[in-house]
């Protein structure tokens, strides 16, 4: 890759295009592009910012802002006090840009407001270009595996990977995008921000939780409309049974779809869903239509190429460096491949082999089970007995009707043990399970006490 190559900030073609919905209105191309400039000038003189603004919009001025002048932007995927204090030990500069002011964030804070912003009718043209090789921003895993790790994202190749995204989701300019994910994550940041400013869309400002609020902030936007979401919103809205305005596309990604579930959204909403696959260290990697296939399908210059049994490394496109997959994998070839599950998913019990991954759809599967997962309730050891733990919101199951339909379904040598009931998982804001928080929650009151 180049790194000298320019590429701007945004791709809308004219300053008057709207850009994006903030606060109930539209704010042109021009306007966003004002307020990064005006932003830009007033931040401060530190050389690492987090970007906790949960307002879409305004977490984007701030990345752009903090791109113009040349500053880190770090993009942890949770806010939570230890997070803040690893945080502030790494960066002993680290301050913080954030929209609310009662955040709890215990670092140096500007308040992000539209006081920040430039003032009405203000306009900036053209889009300034940033060279490809500039580091952005550095965006830390969700945590689910161990302590979150960070992975330096540049320009040009979230450019790239962006344009290939437009290319295998069929999208073209003009669309509006709603995201029920936060931008923080490395989904978030690619699908519901660089999308919509990298290929000429409509970004939303929203990020509804519950069903109904979804379905009012999809009747806010102009069609073509597209939902980036995830296998847990989506099950939630669809339990709903509230009808959407139309839709020309589902996304869903963070974690695995089942291609039943996948086939009753498509039926429930009219619109195809496609399924995204990446990881932090490498951003999206690949697609499919989970109702129609469980293969996968790498991104425009994306490969794999096999790294031993069940591996593979991708390289080529947007991967500028090549990277070992955390996942098992079969391939079809240089671009096909099915998934296995993590190779941190594999699981050892009375000499059986098996992964959390399949132990949890077992687990899904089983009718009166709303939401549930398998883990390891402590950290392994050489020569300890491997016992798994599994958290199961199902009020209407007890636990001996629950237990007898996972032995139809699984070797009884992988029956959880604890079997804890509780009345919701311990879901961040993508709908990921920190292990952390999954091991907490083997200490709270059952549900079934």
């Amino acid at each position: 890759m180049e790194t000298a190559i320019l590429y701007p900030l945004i791709a809308h073609d004219d300053a008057a295009r709207p850009l994006a919905r903030f606060a109930g209105r539209e704010r042109s191309a021009g306007r966003f592009l004002a307020d990064v400039a005006e932003l830009a000038e007033r931040l401060p003189e530190r050389d690492a910012l987090l970007n906790a603004c949960q307002n879409r919009y305004l977490f984007a001025v701030v990345l752009y802002a903090c791109a113009l002048r040349g500053k880190l932007c770090l993009l942890p995927a949770s806010h939570s006090p230890e997070t803040i204090h690893q945080l502030a030990a790494d960066y002993p500069a680290l301050g913080c840009l954030s929209d609310r002011p009662d955040g709890g964030i215990a670092l140096p804070t500007l308040l992000i407001d539209e006081s920040l912003l430039a003032a009405p009718g203000a306009r900036h043209w053209p889009p300034p270009s940033l060279p490809a090789g500039q580091r952005i921003a550095r965006v830390f895993t969700s945590g689910s595996t161990g302590r979150p790790q960070g992975h330096d994202k540049y320009w040009g190749a979230l450019v790239e990977t962006t344009r290939a995204g437009m290319e295998s989701l069929g999208l073209a300019s003009g669309f509006a995008l709603l995201g029920t994910v936060p931008a923080q994550h490395m989904y978030g940041l690619e699908s519901t921000l660089l999308l919509p400013l990298l290929g000429g869309g409509l970004l939303s400002d929203e990020r509804p939780f519950y069903p109904a609020d979804v379905q009012a902030a999809l009747a806010g936007l102009p069609a073509p409309r597209v939902l980036v979401s995830t296998p847990f919103h989506l099950r939630t809205l669809l339990e709903s049974g509230l009808a959407v305005p139309e839709l020309t596309l589902l996304t869903s990604a963070t974690a695995p779809l089942s291609g039943e579930l996948a086939g009753q959204l498509e039926g429930h909403f009219g619109a195809p869903l496609l399924e995204i696959y990446g990881c932090t260290e490498t951003g999206q990697l690949a697609t499919r239509r989970s109702a129609l296939t469980e293969e996968w399908e790498c991104m425009p210059g994306v490969e794999l190429r096999p790294d031993g049994a069940e591996r593979a490394v991708a390289h080529g496109g947007h991967v500028w460096q090549a990277q070992p997959l955390n996942d098992r994998v079969e391939l079809y070839g240089a671009r096909r491949f099915r998934l296995l599950g993590r190779t941190a998913d594999l699981v050892n019990v009375a000499g059986k082999r098996s992964s959390l991954a399949y132990l949890t759809q077992q687990l899904l599967a089983i009718p009166g089970v709303a939401d549930g997962v398998f883990f390891l309730p402590e950290e392994e050891s050489a020569g300890a007995v491997v016992r798994l733990a599994a958290l199961v919101v199902a009020p209407k199951l007890t636990r001996t009707t629950l237990l007898a339909a996972l032995r139809q379904r699984i070797d009884a040598a992988f029956l959880p043990r604890p079997l804890k009931f509780a009345a919701a998982l311990p879901r961040n804001t993508t709908g990921k399970l920190p292990l952390t928080a999954l091991r907490a929650a083997l200490h709270e009151p059952a549900t079934d006490d």
